[in-house]
């Protein structure tokens, strides 16, 4: 198939082309970038510059390319995480899932393409009431910290949305990236101890692996249904459980342990949240419907043997 990687320069798709390629499919890679371009061709793909927030320019695009399947990947995380001023990190991200997503969609019915596969989240997302692990049923959060609720508002738009194009509309929520070019500053913070563990340490997170990732967008691309899917690895675990471990396998010092009235005066709600409240996913839907499997089934291998290599099975 001929597959069209918006945003194709991230974290996501420098992984997602050389799969593409190596399964047969041919690659159109678009970027904000010139600069990029011999990277992308390096990885085998055409590339492109685009801006998703230009319709037009979406529109001419995708005309030109013609393709079968568009995968969506746009997203725009400059500098590190400003987690106390949440909405006006994520403001130009948030941009890409409501206009941008609005855009890719028009132009996928103007050229006739038959399926859209999205970048989604699960995790800050999750509703934090209930059982410790979500499916792709349960609701978002209906209860955000006020400086999220735009972020929060995108997400749901991008889902509500593809899943009720009049295409193929496919929505992948990943979990927490780890591996080369995700978890350099997780590292670096928890190194440095400046990553301690808030109160109990309660909140569940769901981690997937990069390629792993990408392997699962390869699986939603070639024949994944319309729907949402959780793109997480086998093992949601606590705060608790994967953070000294994680200093372990980097050889850091055991985190510090703090209250959560200091968590919040320190790190602000949002952080204390996801450190004793946030809610992991369920991947059986995703494993069952796309024949997927995580090549780092748990954190636990990952965190040891992933963070700074390829596996030799997404090689």
């Amino acid at each position: 198939m001929k597959v069209f990687v918006a945003g194709a320069a991230g974290a996501i798709g420098i992984r997602l082309i050389p799969q593409l390629v190596a399964n047969g499919h041919q690659v159109v890679a678009t970027t904000r970038s010139e600069r990029k371009f011999a990277m992308l061709r390096a990885l085998g793909a055409e590339p492109v510059a685009l801006d998703g927030l230009d319709a037009a320019a979406v529109g001419e695009a995708v005309s030109l390319a013609s393709p079968d399947v568009i995968v969506h990947q746009m997203s725009a995380l400059a500098g590190g995480a400003n987690l106390k001023k949440f909405d006006e990190w994520f403001h130009t991200t948030n941009a890409l899932r409501t206009e941008g997503t609005r855009h890719l969609l028009a132009a996928a019915e103007a050229a006739g393409v038959r399926k859209l596969v999205a970048q989604s989240y699960t995790g800050w997302t999750n509703i934090r009431e209930g059982g410790p692990v979500k499916t792709e049923a349960d609701p978002l959060d209906p209860h955000p910290a006020k400086w999220q609720r735009e972020s929060i508002d995108a997400v749901a738009y991008l889902e509500r949305t593809v899943t009720a194009a009049p295409l193929e509309g496919v929505v992948l929520r990943y979990g927490n990236f780890y591996g080369p070019g995700a978890s350099e500053e997780l590292v670096e913070l928890v190194q440095q101890r400046k990553m301690p563990m808030i109160g109990d340490g309660a909140g569940v997170w769901s981690w997937i692996h990069l390629d792993d990732a990408a392997a699962a967008t390869v699986a939603a691309v070639e024949h994944g249904h319309a729907g949402i899917y959780n793109i997480v690895d086998d093992e949601p675990a606590t705060v608790a459980e994967w953070l000294p471990y994680l200093a372990e396998c980097i050889g850091a010092k055991r985190p510090m342990r703090v209250p959560t009235w200091l968590g919040r005066m320190a790190a602000g709600e949002t952080t204390v949240q996801w450190m004793t409240q946030a809610r992991g996913a369920s991947n059986a839907k995703a494993k069952r419907e796309l024949d997927w499997n995580p090549t780092w089934a748990t954190w636990r291998t990952g965190f040891r043997h992933g963070l700074h290599e390829v596996p030799k099975a997404a090689a």
